[in-house]
């Protein structure tokens, strides 16, 4: 019992339900280790006991951290206050954004009281403000009392002093109610930038080509966005973990995917030999992709750009080159020193830093300040690199809007970083060690899943104020139309899996979902962008709601679009859900040819991942595709009759276009009839995940020239023909 109370305390769950009727208990060895990696030591039961008492007593007047919502009640921490007690509101650095430049913001104080008036007081040697009258009835539902005055949106602090002279201090996140929208009926592409490549990619996919994509979607076929696979830095290596969800740094992008060429300084360089050396090198790399059946291989593009990199590094920056570059280091600050420190001693002692010299690991100790000076021009030359990259990143939004797209280009938040990489050097503190992020067993996989990341720990976020958060939302959004969440989930609770134990041995760690959504609709809000949750899976209750009130769209994906609580068979295209990103599949889902024809299941029978025989999977799965086309014809959307697979392909995407879905993505390869999966979960190297070209019906790779060009495309988009406009409301973007 004490084990539980202590546990309930500090979000970690004792029990979970993986359906309704179902409830599984958590073992107490997976409970003691989690609290163990929140700083809670449980392992005895004195040890409980005494960690129960100290928790029980504490009285806190603040949470580290409290949410305001414009035109909303207080929260309890604030409306709850003594009557009397002082409040003052130390508003956030103007230089941040959101604030004009100039006279810092002056702090606010106010008293909070029940009925009797009492003017708000200032702290010694503030600007008394204009006093309030005291309310003469309770406020009205929805609003606040007339005491508070309200501060601009913003990441304050928050100051209270009780009439007893017990004093408080914590972080006061204000956010507005919800994230910009975008308009609806806005339709674009879905792609994995590695697997796009032009004729002048270096062996992938890059920021050229998807600025280049962006600019014919909006011009040529109307689409209002492109959504990529996440960009973050990945852990470098010999062989680099190819997946984009298992980055080193979520923070700072990689320089792998900048388009060398467009770099100004390229076309300075000296060594023009050598440079024209790379280029045929990259070129061979590029042919043995899309004509040799190679796979895309990272490493060989990385080293090729690299070397190319460090000749324009060479090169001086001109005096507006130059004065950029220092205003970004200067709004990077701290974070992005430390991650090209970390890119430099990768270089030198490998790419995991739990093996470094002990004086290396703590990112703040004296012999890492020594390294700092030692490696500065490797430092600086990864610095640059993160430049260039956001300068690029910029570009291609840039290319985007004024290609006509309302949104432009939407990016990708994976889930998780890497437990060697960058972001857990430099922020070891936020991050719970020997702890993994996953999933419990569910009806999909009955062996749960364990993603190999550490989870940040709720405790530290919040008595930072979600620093390290706030920062990684705000660099993402800098140079984005939208933000796709990777489990969207993550933001009220992840399962967490002790080190060196099964996904079933996990727990549910609960994150203060109230906190995680005020920074995120509060950064979207500043950059005026939108946010698309990725929901699937298992959702608790209540999520779904949660983040529809806040503005975060969701997913919905055709074919889990049923009536589950009727008679399970397709969801009709008028109950679909408004607020979502509609797609017919997703980089882990097969793509729809591969779903029409039943290619999935005999891939996944070949590589021995089916739990029944191959015929009872094709059987069901047959019979779940009749069933999505039957309520295709009777809607009239297949005219063209059974057995062909194009007309399917386009039935649909038409299907799609008629639900009340704000957006609809289609998936590149879709367009030209690829039947292979990006990413097939379950598998490592028994499938190349990662590192696949976009390819044709036929198998055969194809370029972004050859795409756009293609007449299966053109007549898959024409039935996603922008609907007629309308006038957009108040607070929503328009076109």
């Amino acid at each position: 019992m004490g084990l539980s109370r202590l546990a309930a305390l500090h979000g970690v769950a004792t029990s979970y339900s993986p359906s309704p009727d179902v409830t599984v208990s958590v073992p107490d060895d997976t409970v003691i280790a989690v609290l163990a990696a929140l700083g809670v030591d449980a392992g005895t039961p004195a040890d409980v006991r005494k960690c129960l008492a100290a928790a029980e007593s504490r009285s806190r007047l603040l949470p580290p951290t409290v949410v305001v919502w414009a035109g909303e009640p207080l929260p309890p921490a604030l409306a709850g206050l003594p009557p009397g007690s002082t409040v003052t509101v130390e508003p956030e650095p103007s230089d941040l954004p959101g604030h004009p430049a100039g006279r810092p913001p002056a702090p606010l104080s106010m008293r909070a009281r029940a009925a009797a008036p009492a003017a708000p007081v200032a702290s010694p040697g503030e600007a008394a403000p204009e006093a309030v009258p005291a309310p003469e009835a309770p406020p009205a539902p929805g609003e606040a009392p007339a005491w508070w005055i309200p501060p601009p949106h913003g990441v304050h602090r928050v100051h209270v002093r009780t009439p007893d002279n017990r004093r408080a201090t914590a972080t006061l996140v204000a956010a507005p109610p919800r994230v910009p929208q975008p308009p609806e009926g806005t339709h674009g592409f879905l792609v994995q930038l590695y697997s796009l490549l032009s004729a002048r990619s270096w062996g992938m996919g890059d920021l050229g080509d998807l600025a280049d994509l962006a600019v014919w979607a909006g011009r040529s076929v109307g689409s209002g966005f492109v959504q990529v696979n996440p960009l973050h830095a990945a852990v470098p290596g010999k062989p680099t973990d190819p997946s984009p969800y298992r980055p080193s740094s979520r923070r700072f992008p990689d320089p792998v995917h900048l388009h060398v060429e467009s770099i100004p300084e390229y076309g300075h360089v000296r060594d023009r030999a050598t440079l024209d050396d790379l280029r045929q090198d990259a070129a061979a790399l590029s042919e043995a992709v899309l004509n040799k059946g190679a796979l895309i291989d990272r490493d060989a593009v990385w080293e090729l750009k690299r070397q190319a990199l460090e000749l324009v590094a060479q090169v001086p920056l001109t005096p507006g080159r130059r004065a950029d570059y220092c205003d970004f280091l200067a709004e990077q600050g701290q974070a992005l020193e430390d991650h090209g420190l970390w890119c430099a001693l990768a270089e030198v002692h490998g790419p995991d830093w739990h093996t470094w010299p002990e004086a290396l690991r703590d990112p703040r100790s004296p012999g890492t300040a020594r390294a700092r000076s030692e490696l500065l021009d490797r430092v600086d030359f990864h610095c640059r690199l993160a430049w260039l990259t956001a300068t690029q990143l910029a570009a291609a939004q840039r290319s985007a809007e004024d290609a006509g797209m309302a949104v432009g280009i939407v990016h990708d938040l994976a889930v998780g970083v890497h437990p060697a990489g960058a972001d857990t050097w430099s922020q070891q503190e936020a991050f719970a060690h020997g702890m993994s992020v996953g999933a419990p067993p569910d009806a999909f996989n009955a062996r749960g899943q364990d993603w190999g990341l550490p989870p940040w720990r709720p405790d530290v976020l919040a008595a930072t104020g979600y620093a390290a958060y706030r920062g990684l939302l705000r660099g993402l959004l800098a140079h984005a139309g939208a933000l796709r969440i990777d489990h969207v989930m993550g933001l009220f609770r992840l399962w967490w899996v002790p080190e060196g134990r099964p996904p079933t041995d996990g727990t549910y760690v609960a994150y203060d979902a109230e906190a995680m959504l005020a920074v995120l609709v509060l950064e979207a809000h500043r950059a005026g962008t939108s946010v698309v949750g990725e929901d699937l899976g298992t959702v608790a209750p209540g999520v779904r709601e949660a983040l529809a009130r806040r503005g975060v769209l969701g997913t919905s994906v055709l074919w889990f679009e049923r009536d589950w609580e009727g008679d399970g068979l397709p969801l009709a295209p008028e109950k679909w859900r408004r607020d979502c990103l509609a797609t017919a599949t997703t980089h882990d889902l097969p793509s729809t040819a591969a779903r029409l024809t039943g290619d999935h299941v005999t891939l996944r029978h070949r590589l021995g991942l089916l739990t029944r025989s191959l015929e009872e999977e094709l059987t069901a799965d047959l019979t779940d595709t009749a069933e999505w086309l039957a309520l295709l014809a009777r809607l009239r959307m297949l005219p063209e009759g059974d057995g062909d697979e194009e007309a399917a392909v386009r039935a649909v995407h038409r299907f799609l276009r008629r639900t009340p879905a704000r957006m609809t993505g289609v998936w590149l390869p879709d367009t030209v009839g690829d039947r292979r999966p990006q990413n097939l979960p379950g598998t490592w190297d028994q499938y190349p995940n990662w590192r696949l070209p976009i390819a044709d019906a036929e198998g055969h790779p194809v370029t972004l020239e050859e795409i756009t060009a293609s007449p299966r495309l053109h007549a898959l988009m024409e039935v996603l023909r922008p609907r007629k406009p309308r006038t957009a409301p108040p607070g929503e973007r328009r076109p």
